[in-house]
């Protein structure tokens, strides 16, 4: 199990404040931040803004994967956040942005970084995977639902 690790309750927030692309991605970052307060959140946010300058990361179906790599970090962390309004983060198919997965890695994590982005994937390939995500009121439900997909793709 990968996001299982990658993720936890408290770096989930079910109900976004933010209005658009760049208070959303400093708002997910100030969620990862609250529960490590060592990390510089400057290089964090530098990390991930630099990764959406080369193109969005908001993929498709009101989905986006913001994500960065940073010395600031050691591993690979996420952050999960639900915008009930949706938010225009300039995504590939011009949809608002409801469910953001953002993921946080060192550097020097390539191998690791890459797998979580391909488990990421794999679920938002689950037609009810987002549906389910959306459906949940607290951030213990949704990191239920998560893990509960991953589980599934591992039987297979």
């Amino acid at each position: 199990m990968i996001l299982e690790e990658v993720f936890s309750p408290k770096a989930i927030c079910v109900d976004l404040s933010s209005d658009d692309k760049d208070e959303v991605i400093e708002e997910l970052v100030e969620l990862f931040a609250a529960e490590h307060p060592e990390v510089s959140r400057s290089e964090i946010i530098e990390s991930v803004f630099t990764r959406e300058e080369k193109m969005s990361t908001g993929i498709m179906h009101n989905i986006a994967v913001p994500h960065g790599r940073t010395s600031a970090v050691k591993g690979i962390h996420g952050v999960i956040g639900i915008s009930r309004t949706g938010i225009d983060f300039d995504s590939l198919d011009g949809a608002p942005v409801t469910l953001f997965i953002m993921l946080i890695s060192s550097q020097g994590d390539n191998e690791l970084h890459l797998r979580a982005l391909k488990r990421v994937s794999q679920l938002l390939e689950k037609e009810t995977f987002y549906k389910d995500i959306l459906e949940q009121k607290t951030p213990g439900d949704v990191y239920n639902v998560l893990c509960r997909y991953e589980e599934e793709l591992v039987a297979i």
